[in-house]
């Protein structure tokens, strides 16, 4: 059973330690290979993944056979949000993309400790912004950007969750994530090689030069991983300073709004003003 806060994974890790310990005994360390395949299109959910080590690639699949990749989760994040928005599978394919460990946990917990309403509801609803954000940015950027600008946006997603430089990903895996013609992956990734910002070999890819990456990329990168930074921040205590109280009573809850906190510059303001009616009202000692 893992101890609080010591997941690696970071929706996991920054729950209150009294929801954490409802789930604690029932998470289930388990290895994933490269290539698993976690859910199909269709098949009814049965459990969630949070993943530590590994990245799990979300795949949409064609009738054609083709697939182009969607979305990538890692240690910010969980596969299977369509259990708790209300469905009970998915229509795209859950595969193991880099090989390593999750934590699994059955679909029932999830949803219970979903309806209670509490912190676990929010940052799961959080992440699933941030996972929204990265699917529809990926799908701008198949559409309007080089490959290119594509794999350096891949590469980096790749670094950002996992903690070595090295990733294991062969050109054919790389193709199918685009959605492009290996021909086109072969010729990019001859070009960063060039440029001295990776060293491939026959299915590792080295990166030798992060800055070289982000200075290629496109957009998208940077518009995912600021939305991703944002949602996911620990929540800081400033930011419930002015939510509103709800206390029963009754049948119902009364909600009780909470005065904002004034800064100094705001209150001398105030008190400016009424010390200039009180001039005005023509009072004296």
């Amino acid at each position: 059973m893992p101890s609080y806060n010591s997941t690696h994974n970071i929706l996991l890790d920054s729950l209150p330690a009294s929801e954490f310990e409802r789930l604690a005994s029932a998470l289930e360390l388990v290895s994933l290979p490269l290539g698993k395949v976690l859910f199909e299109p269709g098949a009814e959910l049965r459990h969630v993944y949070f993943p530590t080590t590994c990245i799990i690639s979300k795949f949409y699949i064609m009738e054609s056979g083709a697939s182009s990749e969607v979305a990538v989760i890692g240690k910010e994040g969980v596969s299977g949000v369509a259990l708790f928005m209300g469905g009970g599978s998915m229509p795209n394919q859950a595969v193991v993309q880099s090989a390593g460990q999750a934590y699994r946990l059955s679909a029932a917990l999830v949803k219970q400790e979903f309806q209670r309403m509490g912190e676990f509801q929010r940052v799961i609803l959080r992440y699933t912004m941030s996972l929204i954000t990265q699917i529809a940015q990926t799908a701008a950027c198949n559409r309007h950007h080089s490959v290119d600008q594509q794999l350096c946006r891949r590469l980096l997603l790749s670094l950002d969750r996992l903690p070595s430089d090295e990733l294991v990903m062969t050109q054919e895996m790389i193709a199918n994530m685009l959605g492009v013609r290996r021909e086109g992956v072969t010729e990019s990734a001859g070009k960063l090689q060039k440029a001295g910002l990776i060293a491939y070999r026959r299915g590792h890819i080295k990166v030798l030069d992060r800055k070289g990456l982000e200075a290629r990329v496109c957009e998208c990168y940077e518009v995912v991983k600021k939305e991703s930074d944002r949602l996911l921040a620990p929540a800081k205590s400033s930011c419930t300073s002015n939510v509103p109280r709800i206390i029963r009573k009754g049948s119902g809850p009364t909600v009780i709004p909470l005065r904002p906190r004034l800064n100094s510059q705001h209150l001398a303001r105030t008190q400016d003003a009424r010390g200039s009616r009180f001039l005005n009202s023509g009072k004296t000692d």
